[in-house]
């Protein structure tokens, strides 16, 4: 990879990096809050919901696109995106008006300036507050069930149906934070890029090339879209940004919180992430395992499922974590209450 390419998944890492840390000092605040969403999490069946609702969010999405309606769905995102924003905020300022205040803002300057930063500063505040939420109603069990067919969906979307790359050429150019945009170079803004090319080439997930570099690269979830494009090449043969869905910083992150809340290990005493304990250590370790394995196969121009890699770091990691704590295997899959 060049220098630039560098620099962009560094910058990638670091978002993730944020989410994770994000959701971990969360984790306690939601709980206290009663931001808890089900009455059992530990009972797995709170995963299929979950994955029936995305599954009839992504063909609600692709009936809109298809019948011209992207601006309801850039107006959906832009509402959720201050919803969650306002979990975060209500959680951390004392002061409801203020927390209300900061949440509209962040809808706002969605609507009003949808420039990469803006976008990206908005993806890793709703990547921390979903995943936070998530992993303290998502059991160990569940949090596991979650994650693996996911993975399996998003592998089927992408490299079988590919309606998933579908999806991506419906949101590449809304500028809404169902994905994180990663410039490659400071003079990049995502206001001036047309995406009208790019994204008629996105469908077909080969190399179509322009220019001498891979049009996409796509892995679409409802909010996960992970895209590669040369998008207004700079003149160096080099891509300006590529894209990855904030689905693919939120659901490893899931089982990193999970782990956090549910798991018996004990906690690490880390200052403000008191949650922290082994288990969860190495599942945002795995996570970036299979986040160095998707951009090493971004960078080759293919189409990618990012989530088989990165949730299955994310569990694997987990695994091995509370095993080195001394938790039984059984108890770490969520799976003692059942034996």
């Amino acid at each position: 990879m060049s220098r630039r390419a560098y620099r962009g998944v560094a910058l990638a890492a670091l978002i993730f990096l944020v989410v994770q840390v994000g959701a971990l000092a969360l984790v306690p605040t939601f709980f206290e809050q009663g931001y808890q969403t089900v009455e059992d999490p530990t009972d797995p069946t709170n995963s299929l919901l979950y994955i029936g609702a995305i599954i009839a969010m992504t063909a609600f999405m692709l009936a809109a696109f298809k019948y011209d309606l992207d601006q309801l769905i850039r107006l959906i995102i832009v509402f959720t995106s201050g919803l969650l924003a306002w979990y975060v905020f209500a959680a951390l300022v004392p002061n409801a008006l203020v927390a209300i205040a900061l949440s509209a803002g962040v809808s706002l300057a969605l609507l009003v300036y949808p420039e990469w930063y803006v976008i990206d500063a908005a993806g890793a505040l709703m990547g921390a507050g979903a995943a936070a939420l998530f992993g303290i109603s998502f059991g160990l069990l569940p949090a596991i069930v979650l994650l693996s067919v996911l993975a399996i969906y998003d592998a089927i979307s992408v490299y079988k149906t590919k309606h998933m790359l579908d999806l991506a050429e419906g949101v590449m150019d809304l500028r809404i934070p169902v994905v994180l945009v990663i410039p490659t170079t400071l003079s990049y803004s995502l206001l001036d890029d047309d995406f009208a090319r790019d994204a008629n080439e996105v469908g077909d997930g080969e190399n179509a090339t322009d220019g001498g570099e891979p049009a996409a690269v796509a892995d679409a979830e409802t909010a996960d879209t992970t895209a590669d494009t040369d998008a207004e090449d700079s003149g160096s043969g080099e891509r300006d940004a590529f894209f990855i869905g904030l689905g693919d910083a939120v659901m490893p992150t899931v089982m990193v919180a999970s782990g956090a809340f549910f798991s018996e290990a004990p906690s690490l005493g880390v200052g403000a992430l008191p949650a922290l304990n082994l288990p969860a250590l190495l599942a945002m370790v795995g996570t970036f395992a299979g986040f160095a394995g998707l951009m090493w196969a971004v960078m080759k121009g293919r189409a990618h499922a990012g989530l088989p890699l990165l949730n299955g770091g994310a569990i694997g990691g987990y695994l091995v974590g509370s095993v080195v704590a001394g938790v039984p295997l059984v108890s770490a899959l969520g799976l003692a209450p059942y034996l």
